[in-house]
């Protein structure tokens, strides 16, 4: 168990404000070419743009100078050499306490140029060595990071002893005011939103077909004038389970790492992927009461490293899952994308 897990949390959320702060007060001083503009395409890992270096830059001072003196640590996130460091610095790796891993951004291209707000994640847990997982992280926290036009934003933590919590911060007046946030208790996706996953070209259509498959088999062919569900492409692994816990989405299914023998057929490569550091706060959806699974329908795991391609679905409620999972494990099957 993480020791002084309280004070740690304490640290982490203030380490969120200070990446949210500093990457809010870059997308109001520069321009969107700028913060738009690649810095680096990492050979492990996403494309870094111009605006992820301003979290990369706090987050590395933050924890050198206020984690890891009383929390020796391995700090796994994107940007750092070999995708992560052991501080203290010289510190033998199996001398560390804790392993942390942090999305410092996700949702950059959303926040770059606006569209929608970027989330700070952060996943804590004990030094197990190469082989710690999603499932050893005993501290989770989110925060949001807003919009210039945004002054409401939120932060939700999560410990593996405890419910979730959740505070809205003014950004206008500083206050910061506790609210609870709960899944959707609709046993339906019927006139709800629910979507697939499917940002990026490449087998788009093939995603798109899963989906329509799903909503045929659950709500039966579509009505004269009616919409049946709606979607809502959020591009922030961190974005959608917010949306779950908050009850907006009634189901999210990430299911592109499904689909790279679908495109090895074609001659073509599986491009980007969801990758653990997306997911390291699914602490907090499932302290929430979210229904987590990978995309084979069994328990949601993954190592901690930044390499991993991991597909996973989520369900707002028992009803929601028992009306959807079997409509999308047959889809599947039929389509032999299941391993």
């Amino acid at each position: 168990m993480i020791p002084h897990r309280d004070e740690l949390l304490t640290h982490i959320l203030a380490l969120h404000a200070q990446i949210r702060d500093a990457v809010v007060a870059a997308c109001e001083a520069q321009a969107l070419d700028e913060l738009a503009g690649v810095a680096a395409d990492e050979a492990a890992g996403d494309t870094i743009y111009a605006v992820d270096r301003v979290s990369e830059a706090v987050l590395l001072e933050f924890f050198a100078e206020q984690v890891a003196p009383r929390w020796p640590l391995v700090l796994i996130a994107e940007g750092l050499e070999d995708g992560q460091v052991t501080l203290p610095t010289g510190l033998p790796e199996e001398q560390a306490v804790i392993r942390v891993i942090v999305d410092p951004i996700d949702g950059t291209r959303g926040l770059m140029y606006q569209k929608r707000p970027a989330w700070v994640l952060t996943g804590v847990a004990p030094n197990y060595g190469p082989a710690t997982r999603l499932r050893h992280i005993e501290l989770a926290v989110q925060s949001e990071i807003p919009l210039v036009k945004q002054h409401l934003c939120d932060a939700l933590w999560a410990t593996t002893d405890g419910p979730m919590r959740a505070e809205r911060l003014n950004r206008l007046t500083g206050d910061r005011q506790p609210i609870t946030l709960r899944p959707s208790s609709a046993t339906s996706i019927a006139h709800g939103f629910a979507m697939i996953s499917r940002f990026f070209p490449g087998a788009r259509e093939e995603l798109a077909a899963i989906d329509e498959a799903v909503a045929r088999a659950v709500l039966g062919p579509p009505r004269p004038g009616k919409a049946q569900a709606f979607e809502d492409q959020y591009i922030s692994s961190g974005g959608q389970l917010y949306e779950l816990i908050a009850g907006h989405d009634r189901w999210v299914a990430d299911l592109r790492p499904l689909l790279d023998r679908h495109l090895a057929a074609r001659g073509e490569a599986l491009g980007i992927c969801c990758h653990p550091y997306d997911l390291c706060t699914i602490l907090i959806a499932e302290r929430a009461g979210v229904l987590l699974t990978d995309d084979q329908g069994g328990p949601l795991d993954a190592p901690l490293d930044l390499e991993a391609d991991v597909g996973w679905v989520g369900y707002a409620n028992a009803a929601i899952r028992a009306q959807v999972e079997p409509a999308l494990l047959a889809t599947l099957r039929a389509r032999k994308l299941l391993r």
